[in-house]
């Protein structure tokens, strides 16, 4: 029997993949009028760059942790922390991708669905890290201050089903379904100041 595509991924990859050629023309646009000595300037033309370049980084990152992903294709180490470096720009969230290897895709994708599990409890900023210990990925988030609310956490618990997500919480609800894909579990540990999921 062929294995039923994942609808959800197919979706996240076409609406990513036709965003980011016109935001990307935005932010270049405005650098080739800059080149040519366009007299611009005022904080109207910095908040379209500095969005323009902020939408860009998440459509990045948006299309791995939403995309379609496999085994079969892998990230560079490089590449996810240009990824990361450049989301972290414009968030008051620090991330140390801190795994030197490439990986499959598919991996990454659970660590950035992870990140995004993290930064919903790290309202006031914070720091998170990336490693892989024992074929799995550990990802850390730590602040002076965490905003965790249980219900939504209890998403990551299998068979709960679709209670609870709305959609500012659906990461948590899709990092399940991932982790379930590859036969694994999530182990979470939260504390007053720091989150460790293992995924």
């Amino acid at each position: 029997m062929t294995e039923r595509p994942d609808l959800t991924a197919l979706l996240g990859s076409r609406i990513c993949h036709d965003l980011i050629s016109p935001i990307g023309a935005i932010g270049n646009g405005i650098e080739l009028m800059l080149m040519e000595g366009a007299e611009l300037s005022g904080p109207e033309v910095a908040l379209i760059s500095e969005s323009a370049a902020s939408a860009n980084a998440r459509i990045r990152f948006f299309r791995v942790a939403f995309g379609q992903a496999s085994h079969d294709q892998r990230l560079g180490a490089a590449e996810i922390r240009s990824i990361l470096a450049n989301l972290s720009s414009a968030a008051r969230i620090t991330t140390d991708w801190q795994i030197a290897q490439n990986l499959p895709r598919a991996e990454v994708k659970l660590g950035f669905l992870a990140l995004m599990c993290l930064e919903t409890a790290m309202a006031f900023g914070g720091r998170t890290s990336v490693t892989f210990d024992g074929g799995r990925l550990v990802v850390t988030g730590q602040a002076a201050r965490l905003k965790i609310d249980p219900g939504t956490w209890n998403i990551l618990t299998p068979g709960s089903g679709g209670a609870g997500v709305t959609p500012p919480v659906v990461h948590f609800a899709l990092l399940r379904e991932e982790v379930t894909r590859l036969s694994r579990l999530i182990a979470v540990d939260l504390r007053e100041t720091e989150i460790k999921m293992v995924v």
